[in-house]
């Protein structure tokens, strides 16, 4: 990689929303360090990004596992400025049926990972002296709740405590941590749900009447990690088209 670019880690880049930043950044000139626990498929990204004479590397990594996040910051060509934790998991189902092994693994990989990623980048960061610059993909669901996902919104919405924690103890050593909390945002995952009779009636009580597209993510991420963002930590913003701030 080039000294002049900003290296990027982007955790759960194998596909979805961390395979779109991955290549947000890398179109914006940032070194991309996409991490997955299957190689193989960001590989092939790091790959193709590469092809196209962007800059990028590929790890494995499970962000969950102390172990793994240790062996993945030490296989970097370089320790990241900045840090996307983007992995999670759904972990679908009630409050009352959810096993308990369903809820376990949704805060490790949720809520756990994002402490161990962050924390072994900020040790870096720390280190090296010049600061840097978090972003956690959070939830609208860490702000509001909604039914059948208790052990998701309870990960999101410690996810966005976490970040606060994190900004006000890293500030001082230039280290920025915001959270950025997408609203329902439409990809080949969910789109045959919203094709549905109840995925539209969720979709007429968001005031936009539209879903978002992983575009609608792609300048308020850039505006977090940009030099224009120095004074801004420890927020945590939604792109929801206006979901939050509708009525009961």
């Amino acid at each position: 990689m080039s000294d002049d670019l900003i290296p990027a880690l982007i955790t759960g880049a194998s596909s979805g929303l961390g395979a779109h930043f991955g290549r947000v950044l890398a179109a914006n000139g940032f070194h991309v360090i996409l991490a997955a626990r299957r190689k193989a498929k960001v590989t092939a990204l790091a790959d193709a990004l590469n092809a196209e004479g962007k800059s990028a590397e590929a790890i494995e990594l499970d962000v969950a596992n102390a172990a793994s996040v240790t062996a993945a910051f030490a296989a970097m060509s370089r320790a990241p400025d900045v840090v996307i934790n983007n992995a999670g998991i759904a972990g679908e189902g009630t409050a009352l049926e959810m096993p308990e092994e369903v809820f376990t693994q949704v805060l490790d990989t949720n809520l756990k990972g994002v402490f161990l990623v962050s924390q072994a980048a900020a040790r870096a960061m720390k280190k090296r002296g010049s600061g840097g610059a978090i972003v956690n993909i959070a939830s609208i669901l860490g702000l509001r709740v909604a039914g059948g996902v208790s052990a998701y919104s309870a990960s999101k919405a410690a996810l966005v405590q976490l970040t606060r924690a994190q900004a006000l103890e890293w500030a001082r050593y230039g280290i920025r941590v915001n959270a950025l909390c997408p609203g329902y945002i439409e990809t080949p995952l969910n789109r045959a749900f919203f094709e549905t009779d109840p995925g539209k009636a969720l979709v007429r009580r968001i005031p936009q009447r539209r879903l978002g597209q992983l575009a609608d993510l792609d300048a308020p991420l850039l505006m977090l990690l940009s030099p224009g963002a120095a004074y801004l930590t420890g927020c945590a913003l939604p792109v929801d088209g206006g979901h939050l701030v509708s009525s009961l």
